[in-house]
């Protein structure tokens, strides 16, 4: 399980510690940097596929997702408008995270010269350090593996626990997460690599009249739903069949009372069908409301067969009436106790739901809610002294 996630200098979130739970709840306003910790927290899970330098250069490159407000303190000049300092550091976006065993921090920077040759691929930005440690705070004593620039150190306890160095060439665009030099020597980047691939993201799963989740598909045992809940019929027949079907079918009870799912198979074609109380047949997938096709979908991803370590959900209530908010926290609290669950909402009544049902399921959470001043995003009511203990590795 994570403890903790940081951000420095990803869009407003200039430096960013986030505590986490089992269950935990970020809200806050449009614009307060919920996106930003979603997106950063993709990119980690993208350097176990070597996505990353891809992702930020996706958007426009390291320049234009790094944080832009002033560095230092702030002060009202004779107008009221805020006045700092521009920032004097080296350019250096970071992202890291401490679980219950190992930390792990990646630092992009931009890069420095031209490689022989020359390059056109201006906008890569360069991995300038990545470091795993030994949980729970990053100390010299603490690091198993470091990576800084070209060189790649690794500790050995064979040799009174110096980090002896593995690698002298890493190219700057590829992760030690993916570029595996010994993993007898250094085991602890593939372990990493594993975790943050099995780490599961929702928030563009569609429910328009096109969406893939409405049209009948090919199905075959479907333990995780896909993404962008195309594969939602052999999803939720595959909880019927091989997981708990009486969750499942107590779960849409509970938001739309006396209905049931049904899957249609027709010539290898899997449908979603949904039986509702006074009607003489099932509504298809084409048929159902945003709202209801939405709930499946989530229903589908959170009674998964097979749990990641951690499940981010954006914003779930979208396209939710505000009745069924209470059964989806239910079924939220539910997931929380087979994996980590992170939830980012706008939704007052969803925030509830989920409090109300963790605490009859005795699920451990943490709520956060994201603010932001004068650029720059911060967690409400978080002292100096309030925050996880973080330190960033130095390149």
């Amino acid at each position: 399980m994570l403890t903790t996630v940081a951000v420095q200098n990803y869009r407003s979130l200039q430096d960013l510690v986030l505590p986490l739970a089992p269950l935990t709840v970020v809200t806050g306003a449009n614009g307060s940097g919920k996106t930003g910790l979603y997106r950063s927290l993709q990119m980690i899970a993208a350097m176990a596929r070597d996505g990353a330098v891809g992702a930020l250069a996706a958007e426009g490159g390291l320049g234009s997702v790094l944080y832009a407000g002033p560095d230092g303190a702030r002060v009202a000049d004779r107008s009221g408008r805020i006045q700092g300092r521009v920032g004097k550091a080296p350019v250096a976006l970071r992202l890291g995270f401490t679980g219950e065993d190992l930390g792990y921090a990646v630092d992009f920077g931009l890069p420095v010269g031209a490689p022989p040759g020359g390059t056109k691929f201006v906008q890569d930005p360069e991995i300038k350090n990545e470091t795993i440690w030994a949980a729970p705070v990053l100390r010299p004593s603490t690091v198993l593996v470091e990576r800084g620039g070209p060189l790649l150190r690794a500790r050995d306890e064979d040799d009174r626990g110096r980090l002896q160095v593995l690698h002298r060439n890493l190219a700057p665009y590829r992760s030690i997460l993916t570029h595996a030099i010994d993993p007898v020597r250094a085991p602890e980047p593939v372990l990493l690599a594993d975790r943050l691939r099995e780490w599961r993201f929702y928030d563009s799963v569609r429910t328009d009249r096109h969406a893939p989740a409405r049209v009948p598909r090919p199905g075959t045992r479907t333990p995780v739903l896909a993404s962008d809940g195309s594969d939602v019929a052999a999803a939720l027949q595959t909880i019927l069949e091989n997981g708990d079907d009486q969750e499942l079918r107590a779960a849409v009870d509970a938001a739309f009372p006396g209905s049931r799912v049904e899957i249609a198979v027709n010539d290898g074609l899997f449908e979603v069908q949904l039986w509702q109380r006074g009607v003489l047949r099932p509504l298809r997938a084409v048929e159902l409301s945003d709202g209801t096709l939405r709930y499946l979908l989530w229903a589908a991803a959170l009674l998964t067969l097979r749990p990641p370590e951690l499940m981010v959900l954006n914003e779930p209530e979208t396209s939710l009436h505000p009745d069924l908010l209470p059964a989806l926290g239910a079924l939220i609290a539910q997931a929380a106790g087979r994996c980590q669950v992170l939830v980012i909402t706008h939704a007052r009544a969803l925030v509830a739901g989920i409090a109300a049902a963790a605490e009859a399921l005795d699920v451990r959470t943490a709520a956060a809610e994201l603010i932001k001043t004068d650029g720059r995003t911060a967690v409400a009511d978080q002292g100096l002294l309030d925050g996880p203990s973080w330190r960033w590795p130095s390149r």
